[in-house]
């Protein structure tokens, strides 16, 4: 079940821009919500498990999660360029379109003419909360799905994916979405935010990694799927070993 597409919730992140949200605020507005499902029969894409998976990790570790990601993932890594998106100020941020009807905040710009957001993205903490670029996008598909991000052995786990609705042939394993491609199989993630769009993914088959970013989050404004340029991208940077190939507009 999904808390962030809930109406009460929208109505009261458009109504409170300032607000702090904590993690069992994000829970409460599905607590009451019946399963979709009986566990093991059935899939379905939620950023609430991500919000539980955030608090599960804080008390293991007694860290906070962003230090944790911080401390174990984009320091060793390197990348330098992806931040907490903590509060309504992110710095480098360009203008998003979320379109007229967009229920985050109610305005087709997604940012005001002092740079703060029009709601607080800081909600999305361990579901997403992280504003990042192309080149560390492409970055982190590399080595993530490589198995530089993660303890190799941990790889076939992660991409054991079961079918998912999420395009045709689409299957989900654990945090990556899995496709075959006129490129060969994929392993990555899109990503959405009111304004924005996301693609990016590894291709084993080329050994290239790609990321793409659209700064409007209505599909209808754009002349073709950003998955389907993604794979374009793909194609083209397959001709360079170990090329990572990023595209931003």
């Amino acid at each position: 079940m999904r808390y962030e597409f809930k109406e009460a919730f929208t109505e009261d992140l458009t109504a409170q821009p300032n607000k702090v949200w904590e993690p069992e605020d994000l829970l409460s507005y599905v607590l009451d919500e019946a399963p979709s499902f009986s566990p093991g029969e059935g899939w379905e894409y939620s950023d609430t498990n991500f919000i539980l998976l955030g608090m599960v990790m804080e008390a293991i570790t007694g860290e906070a999660c962003y230090d944790l990601i911080q401390g174990r993932l984009l320091d060793p890594l390197g990348l330098e360029n992806t931040v907490p998106s903590s509060g309504r100020n992110i710095p480098g941020l360009i203008q998003g379109y979320a379109g007229p009807e967009n229920p985050f905040g109610g305005t087709d710009e997604v940012l005001l003419p002092d740079g703060q957001f029009v709601i607080n993205p800081q909600f999305e903490w361990a579901g997403g909360g992280f504003a990042s670029t192309t080149g560390d996008l492409a970055r982190w598909a590399r080595a993530l799905y490589t198995g530089e991000a993660i303890a190799p052995d941990l790889l076939p786990r992660m991409l054991d994916g079961v079918p998912a609705r999420l395009g045709p042939g689409s299957r989900y394993g654990l945090g990556v979405i899995l496709n075959e491609t006129p490129a060969g199989p994929s392993q990555g993630h899109s990503g959405f935010f009111p304004g924005y769009l996301t693609e990016m993914a590894y291709f084993p088959d080329l050994d290239v990694a790609v990321a793409l970013q659209v700064n409007t989050s209505v599909g209808r404004a754009l002349s073709r799927p950003p998955f389907s340029v993604l794979v374009e991208l793909a194609q083209t940077a397959g001709t360079i070993p170990g090329a990572e190939a990023t595209v931003v507009h």
